[in-house]
Order: structure tokens, then sequence, then C-alpha cells
């Protein structure tokens, strides 16, 4: 696409930052609170460049959460094309950096679009019910945490206070617990619902929940990281993105580091696809047999288990892509 201008915006909870970049000279930068009356004022400073056309710009913005979402659904409705990028994948563009302003990040976030705008991915908003399905995580997620935080330290406890004491401090947060408890089935019950009254998730769902050790968190967690699928269409891309993928660390004779997973990876999807593999290595079947064999032939039992997560990812892709749900019993006719 034939692009005139680059316009980099810098995101916080308040203001937005923008910077717009010919190519040669940053030709306008501004501020603007982060509300809806603000973007469409600096809508309306764009549209008086020379030779402006919506078609012929690119809005690049980092991914900031809940922050963006206002901003996001105005250049939406106004025909924007909008790249969504990771704001790590930005800063190690530009290399070493001195100073940092919101200002400054906005030029830069315009000049990164500009440098790699043969790498541009115009972004497609998901549909609303993803976006009801992603709040019912989050908040699935906190109360987890919260719960956590709670039941963990007086399970500890017990047997190093008196049993007296013990009796009371469950005592004390049994009403907490009960009502955090209580929040949670109705949140799950929320997210189940939406997902059965929609025939295409619940497709994806019952594909994906047919695989051992993939359940009801993991098949929604992974939906809402592909975008159904439509973002991330490889299994070795999700891979990554979870932080399961094996890289190689060497260089030249000197450096033999060991081939390890990237730190850089969706925290929470990594979390669940460990769980997905110990449940699956727990059950009778043939990942169970892999992992039992490997270790016996002396292979580490982490590196093993990293590798069975790898065989749930292509195995979630491959019922996904088939239509069909998981074989326990299916043998390859062509060994």
């Amino acid at each position: 696409m034939e692009i005139r201008y680059y316009i980099g915006i810098d995101v916080s909870k308040a203001t937005l930052d923008w910077a717009v970049f010919d190519g040669k000279t940053t030709v306008l930068q501004t501020q603007s609170p982060n509300s809806e009356k603000g973007i469409k004022t600096v809508l309306r400073l764009l549209k008086e460049l020379p030779d402006f056309s919506v078609q012929f710009s690119i809005i690049c913005l980092e991914h900031t959460g809940i922050y963006n979402a206002v901003v996001l659904q105005q250049l939406v409705a106004a025909s924007f094309p909008v790249w969504l990028e990771s704001s790590l994948q930005i800063k190690q563009a530009g290399g070493l950096q001195r100073g940092k302003s919101d200002q400054i990040d906005a030029q830069r976030i315009a000049e990164y679009a500009f440098r790699f705008r043969d790498c541009i991915r115009i972004w497609q908003p998901p549909r609303q019910l993803l976006k009801d399905l992603t709040n019912l995580s989050a908040l699935r997620q906190r109360l987890l945490l919260v719960r956590s935080q709670l039941q963990q330290p007086i399970d500890e406890q017990a047997g190093f206070v008196e049993a007296k004491q013990h009796k009371e401090l469950i005592k004390y947060c049994r009403a907490s617990l009960k009502s955090i408890n209580s929040d949670l089935e109705k949140v799950n019950q929320q997210m189940a619902k939406l997902i059965e009254n929609d025939q295409h998730l619940k497709e994806l769902f019952t594909l994906m929940t047919s695989i051992p050790g993939v359940g009801s968190a993991t098949a929604t967690e992974v939906i809402l990281a592909t975008d159904e699928f439509k973002a991330i269409t490889d299994p070795k891309k999700l891979a990554c993105h979870a932080g399961v993928a094996p890289f190689e660390h060497r260089s030249g004779t000197s450096v033999r580091g060991k081939t390890r997973v990237s730190q850089h990876a969706r925290k929470r999807l990594k979390s669940l696809f460990h769980l997905a593999a110990m449940s699956a290595i727990r059950s009778k079947g043939e990942i169970k047999d892999y992992y039992v064999r490997k270790v016996a032939e002396g292979k580490n039992k982490m590196l093993v288990l990293n590798a069975v997560r790898n065989k749930i990812i292509h195995r979630i892709y491959a019922v996904v892509r088939r239509g069909e749900k998981y074989d326990k019993n299916y043998t390859n006719t062509l060994a």
C-alpha cells in the first residue's frame, strides 16, 4: 500500500501523544485527552495536512490493554488503517536510546512504522463476543489470584501455629472465600453461556477440549489469543507466542549455550499449556507413553514436558483444521 503519512500514537491513561512522519521529517506533533472528543479533534487536524487521505496513511500504536480501547474504536469508525505492535518490538527496533518522554515515544513509533513499512499488519477488531470473553477471563484471573492470596498462607500455616489459632484464621476468611468462590462460579457460568450460544465458538471449544489435557480454561485462552485462529494461523507461531518454542543459543565456536525457550511470552497461556501437559502425562494414552519413553531414555523431564506442550499445540491446530475431534485410537496407516 502507498503511504504518505506514518502516524505514531503513544497511549497513556489520561492522554494521547501524536506524531506524524512523512518519511523525511515530523510534520505534526500534538497531544490530546484520551477521550472521544480529544481524538476527534486530532483527526480533524490530520485531515488538514497537505494531500492527506485516510487510505494513504497508517496509524501505529502499542498494545496497552484497556487504555487504547477508546482510540481504537474511534480510528475504526473513521476507517483509518491501524497497526497494533508490541511495545517490546518497537523498543528493541529503536536500538540504543537516550532520553524518554511521551512526545519522543510518539515520534519513535511513527518512525518505526516508516522503517518497517514492508512488515505492516493491519489490525482487525475482534468480535464483540470475544471482547466480552476477554474481560470475563481477566476478571476470572483476578479472582483466582485473590483466592490464592487468602487460601495459600492459611494452608501453609497448618502444623506451624496452634490448632485453635489456625481455626480462627480459617473462620475469619471463610466469608471472603465463600464470596470469591461464588463470584468465580458466576463468571465461569457466564463464559460458558457465551460460548454455548455462539455456534462457531462452541465448535472450536468442542474440538479443542477433545484433546487430553486441554480443559475449558486452556481452550478459552487459545481462542482469545488467536482471535479464533485468525490472528495466529500457525501452531509454531502460537508456540512462540506462548513461550514454549525452543531456540538455539550459539555463536561461532565459543558460544554453545543450551537450547531454551524465550522469556518473552504470554505468561497466562504458557501456564495453562504447562497444566495441560501435566494433565496429559497423567492420563492413559500416547502422550503419557511418549513422556515415559523419553524420560526412560534419559531425557531431561522439563525438556520432555516442553515437547508435550508443543504436541498439544499442534494437536489443537490439527483438530481445528480437520474439523474433527481428537481420536485417541488413531494410527498412522503410512507408518
